[in-house]
Formats: structure tokens, sequence, C-alpha cells
């Protein structure tokens, strides 16, 4: 006689379809929110600006070229310290003209790793995991590029400033050059940074990255000085020749609204319609470069 079967054991008692607690509990703590996510990025872009918080090769490289705007600026002062001067050899906004090559080359390396490696490593989409947005990123990452590139031209023109008041320079004229110095750094960071931050999203390469920074603010530049001194003095088209790249339209804004001297050639100084159009232009290609920055992001699908 064959053995009688049993019914099988309910599921329940199977142990199927039963949820264990292995110990997860619910977040209790405060949420932060888009704010702090903004603050946070700015922050760490900012940093990263400088090569804080990597290793110690990624900081050789800014901390060099730092060193490098900020030294000539101390051997100015010093002079004019010693040899008793009346005045500096070299006003702010001149200064940081002068250094465009070194400026250039600063963004190129930082714009790069500040925005153009997110891109080619996908790591955006984690960012966005958060409660950020794509406006919040671009914003962050402007403002970063910006206030980096402000500490590296304004540092020295506070060099300067300090070192004037030590020469027993005029306190009152040297405080006002140094209010239109900070006033040009500022205007100076917000459009280079625009477009070397714009340039860097455009490929994840960072060397094809590097390369077109370096050639869209150096090159230009001493083209159209060039260019300026072929007409001669009295001609009209020195003036508008500025406005052919982002270091001359900045010299024809200093000299126009911010009482510099113009590094033109043979010291030709924008007239009052020439320097509304700098004024113009400025402002155009600053919230140009923004929003086609914020466009290159919703382009990728970001």
């Amino acid at each position: 006689m064959p053995p009688e079967r049993t019914a099988p054991a309910p599921a329940a008692q199977r142990g199927q379809d039963v949820i264990h607690n292995i110990g997860y509990r619910s977040y209790e703590g405060p949420r932060l929110g888009r704010s702090y996510a903004r603050r946070a990025l700015f922050t760490q872009s900012l940093r990263g600006a400088y090569g804080l918080g990597r290793s110690a090769k990624s900081k050789v490289l800014p901390m060099l070229l730092f060193a490098v705007v900020c030294v000539p600026a101390a051997i100015i002062v010093a002079v004019a310290v010693f040899a008793k001067q009346k005045e500096l050899a070299v006003g702010n906004a001149e200064y940081v003209l002068m250094l465009q090559p070194v400026i250039g080359i600063y963004l190129a390396a930082v714009a790069p790793q500040a925005i153009s490696l997110d891109l080619r490593f996908k790591t955006t989409p984690l960012y966005f995991s958060r409660p950020i947005e794509r406006g919040d990123y671009v914003a962050a990452k402007y403002a970063a590029l910006s206030a980096a590139l402000f500490v590296f031209t304004a540092v020295p023109v506070l060099i300067m400033y300090i070192g004037a008041l030590l020469a027993k320079l005029d306190f009152g004229e040297q405080t006002k050059f140094l209010a239109q110095g900070i006033v040009f750094c500022a205007l100076f960071a917000l459009l280079h940074a625009g477009i070397a931050g714009f340039i860097a999203a455009l490929t994840p390469r960072r060397g094809f990255g590097i390369a077109a920074i370096i050639v869209t603010l150096t090159i230009p530049y001493f083209l159209i000085n060039a260019l300026q001194a072929i007409p001669g003095p009295d001609s009209h088209v020195v003036g508008w020749l500025g406005l052919g790249s982002p270091g001359t339209l900045m010299d024809g804004i200093q000299s126009s609204f911010l009482g510099g001297d113009s590094q033109f050639p043979y010291g030709v100084k924008p007239t009052g319609g020439e320097g509304i159009a700098y004024l113009l232009v400025y402002i155009l290609l600053t919230a140009g470069a923004y929003l086609l920055l914020t466009r290159r992001y919703r382009k990728a699908g970001l």
C-alpha cells in the first residue's frame, strides 16, 4: 500500500512572501535642500580651482601661476618703497591686462577640470540625483570659476595697494585706485570665466578644452593689438577694433569708465560712443556665454 501523501505547507509557513526586518531605518535628519547643494558645489569647485582637497600634484600648476601673478606686483611695490616714487610704475587694470597670457593658461587649466571632466566621466547625473537642477549646477560652476579668477587677479591688485600705502602715497587716491581695480577684476572675471566655461563644456576632452581656451583668450588679444597699430594714432578705426577680443574689450571699458590709462597702441582712448559700444558688447558677451553654457547642458540631456 503506497504511503499517504501529506498536503503542502502554506506559503507563509515555507517563508515565502514574508518581509524581514533587516535594520533599515528612515532618514530623520534635516533636509538641506537646493540652496545647500548649490553652496556645496560652488565651494567644491572653487577649492578645486586651486587644487585644495586634491592631490599634491594638482596644486602645483595653479599655485605656481598664482605666484607668477603676485611676485611681479610685490617687486613693483618694493621698487616704489625703496626708490620713494610718487606713484606706482603700473596701474591696477594695466597690470591685469599685461598678465593676460598667464590668466589664459590658468583658466585653461581650471575650467576643464571644473566642467568638462563631469561630462567626460558622466558624473553629472549624480549631482542631479540630489535636489539640484540644471540651472543650479550651471550657476554654481560659473560662480566658482568667476570667484577663482577674481581672487587670481584681485590679490595682486591688493598687494599693490598695500605697497602704495607703505610707500606713503596718498591714501585717498590709492583707495580710489583700489576700488577701480577691484571693479575691473570683477568685470574681467565674469566675462573670461563665462567664455572659458562655455568652451570647456563643448568637449569632454580636457586637452582640446585647454588648447581652445588658450587660443580664444590670448591670440585674439595680440592680433587685435597688432591690427590697431596699423592705421595710426589719428584713425577712428583703432577704437572700434578693440571690440574684437575679450582683452581689448576690457581695456576699452577700464579706460572709458574706470579712469585707467588706455593700453591701445599710441595710447588711443575710446570716444564716448565707442565706450557705450564696449559696455553693450561686454553685457552681450557675458550674458550670452552664460546662456550658451546653460543651453549646452540642456542639449546634452542633463
